[in-house]
């Protein structure tokens, strides 16, 4: 095995096999005492996308709720889940599915194309011109922005999203959808997130559809692996301590260099893994 692949491994925790019933109530149980040591939290605030991985995480998180509240019907637990399109979403009838299938406590719509139009523009008077990628960037941060501010006003956490494939290639954005108070899938491949949904019972075309952030206007609905250049199955293939091509390993191990900053908190003086 490359030493490379073996540091990653290690660094994410992925395991080659698993037994999805166990993942599960992992992933579950640290929610849930996460909200009982901290007293004061009484929700869980998750944006839903209609792809695989909010969708996986929504689940879990109304599972989660849902125990909490037997255990303690005193307690007014919630999970709220949050739509976040940028004008008219391509995929709304995905993330109505998702919806369905969550059955979340409460769901918030807020539409962000005002508000990221606005700082955009704002930006432009100040002599910024922003390319779409960054625009890209600026709405999922500004997703970030309103998860939190529901969080605030509803004694909540916000949770992620973010899996081991995503994680190892840095394909998230800094202080966007990166940006979370807890991270339930993050040692699992996206094979892996598959498995738990089909284990819950989730409808085949949430899991089966094709990745895609679709952040950018002029590139809408591309595919995280067009984006990638790597395949998601090659990725967790690496990940899982599996032979792949050179060619794939050296597009995974580039981007898990290049992105390490993406993975760390604020550099200060006493940090030197990025020289």
């Amino acid at each position: 095995m490359r030493s490379l692949q073996a540091e990653i491994m290690e660094f994410l925790k992925v395991q080659p096999i698993i037994d999805p019933q166990e993942e599960i109530e992992r992933s579950i149980q640290l929610m849930m005492d996460y909200l009982s040591y901290h007293s004061g939290l009484t929700s869980l605030v998750l944006g839903i996308s209609g792809g695989q991985d909010s969708t996986l995480v929504g689940k879990l998180a109304q599972m989660a709720i849902d125990r909490l509240r037997q255990a303690h019907p005193a307690i007014n637990y919630r999970f709220i889940a949050v739509r976040l399109p940028y004008g008219d979403q391509l995929d709304q009838a995905d993330a109505q599915a998702a919806l369905d299938y969550i059955k979340a406590d409460q769901v918030i719509t807020v539409n962000i194309k005002s508000s990221t139009d606005k700082t955009v523009q704002s930006l432009q008077e100040a002599g910024q011109e922003i390319s779409d990628f960054n625009k890209g960037n600026i709405k999922a941060r500004m997703r970030m922005i309103i998860q939190y501010a529901i969080a605030g006003q509803n004694q909540g956490v916000v949770l992620g999203t973010d899996h081991a494939a995503e994680s190892v290639t840095g394909f998230f954005t800094k202080y966007g959808d990166g940006a979370a108070d807890l991270m339930p899938i993050w040692r699992l491949t996206k094979s892996q997130g598959r498995q738990l949904l089909a284990y819950l019972d989730c409808p085949p075309a949430l899991y089966k559809k094709i990745p895609t952030a679709d952040l950018e206007d002029q590139r809408p609905m591309q595919s995280d692996e067009e984006a990638l250049g790597v395949s998601y199955d090659e990725i967790d293939q690496y990940l899982m301590g599996q032979a792949v091509s050179e060619s794939a390993a050296r597009v995974i191990e580039n981007w898990y260099l290049k992105t390490k900053h993406k993975r760390h908190l604020p550099i200060t003086v006493f940090d030197d893994f990025w020289k």
